[in-house]
């Protein structure tokens, strides 16, 4: 909070200062000869601010830069303990690996089971027709040996043939019944067998939503590791864009909690001149209006810049604007974008002066003071 308090009073404070500068600027741009077309400004190099801040809670356990120091995209920022994240992730990939197992297992399992229902059921199928044909034959062989023994009776009974006759032929016809039964039992169980053989395309149906159950545990492990993954790499900050450091929050063994900011950077490649124009000139300032920025570093090149933002109220005036000397105080925020950055010359914290278009066929001209 008092970094924040701190932060807005400088803010303030170098607002007025450039707001007064402004002021005095425009009073005194006639005197100089200023060409017409041409409205000289200056001010102070800003840029879009990126706040560095952890998703989650944890104790920093390195810190790559501080303040001041200009960072590259990519360049490590900040390292947070990652202990108990690496943990969750080697436990997220042993159990990949037993869901892995699990689905190829059910794999394996499918694919056997697609190729042996066929074979079931065309063998169970011969199976039936075979003790269709044993039952066929051990009946008619019954029936033969019924009418064999009829005979035999018939031909004891006149004293043809002797009693053993007619025992060996009840012999025969009880030895085929028993054939008979072997066979119609034996049919029984093929019947049974092919009702079971042709459930198997259920099975089928069965095996293949277990694999498919296997493979969805699989998916599941897969992105619970990427999870873990994903949380270990949110423990090494990196810098989203070039920039420079402007503030650091957070020092080294600290805990942090989640959102926490830890450094604020300001991104090279988003940098505008922040002026104020008065309120007699800026009717003529319009978004889109081309500029060039001069700075003492480098005074001999201009750096081409758009007008892209114009502030809708005034600043640094009384509540109630009655007189015309009063209205002459009126200071208008406009900002202007630098088109590049070249080589990333320019950076936050420069003061730089500005000359900006609002002529078409104005000639461009140097800051002159």
């Amino acid at each position: 909070m008092n970094i924040g308090k701190t932060f807005a009073l400088r803010f303030a404070l170098a607002a007025a200062l450039v707001g007064a500068a402004g002021l005095l600027l425009w009073q005194a741009q006639a005197r100089r000869g200023i060409p017409d077309g041409l409205i000289q400004a200056n001010g102070r190099i800003e840029g879009d601010s990126i706040i560095i801040a952890s998703k989650t809670a944890g104790r920093i356990v390195e810190l790559g830069v501080r303040e001041g120091d200009s960072v590259q995209p990519k360049q490590l920022l900040v390292r947070i303990d990652d202990g108990i994240a690496r943990a969750r992730l080697a436990q997220a990939q042993a159990d990949i690996q037993a869901a892995q197992a699990r689905a190829d297992a059910a794999r394996a399992a499918l694919a056997l089971l697609r190729r042996s229902v066929p074979h079931a059921i065309a063998s169970s199928e011969a199976g039936v027709a075979s003790g269709e044909t044993d039952l066929a034959r051990a009946e008619a062989a019954g029936a033969q040996d019924a009418r064999d023994l009829g005979r035999a009776k018939k031909l004891a009974a006149d004293r043809f043939v002797g009693p053993q006759f007619v025992e060996r032929a009840e012999l025969a016809l009880k030895n085929h019944q028993e054939e008979r039964n072997a066979a119609l039992a034996g049919l029984e169980r093929a019947r049974q067998a092919l009702n079971d053989a042709r459930l198997g395309p259920q099975r089928v149906r069965v095996s293949e939503a277990e694999f498919a159950a296997a493979r969805g545990a699989l998916a599941v492990a897969e992105a619970k590791r990427d999870e873990a993954q994903s949380a270990l790499d949110d423990l090494t900050l990196a810098s989203p864009a070039a920039g420079v450091v402007t503030s650091r929050f957070a020092n080294s063994g600290e805990v942090i909690t989640a959102g926490a900011p830890i450094f604020e950077l300001v991104d090279l490649d988003r940098l505008y001149l922040k002026l104020f124009v008065p309120e007699r000139e800026i009717g003529k300032v319009r978004r889109g209006l081309a500029a060039q920025i001069y700075s003492d570093a480098f005074p001999d090149q201009p750096f081409a810049a758009t007008v892209r933002y114009i502030g809708s109220r005034a600043e640094f005036t009384p509540k109630e604007v009655q007189t015309p000397d009063e209205r002459v105080k009126l200071m208008y925020e406009v900002r202007l974008y630098l088109d590049q950055n070249p080589g990333h010359k320019l950076t936050p914290g420069l003061p730089a002066d500005a000359m900006i278009r609002w002529k078409e066929d104005a000639a461009w001209a140097k800051p002159r003071w």
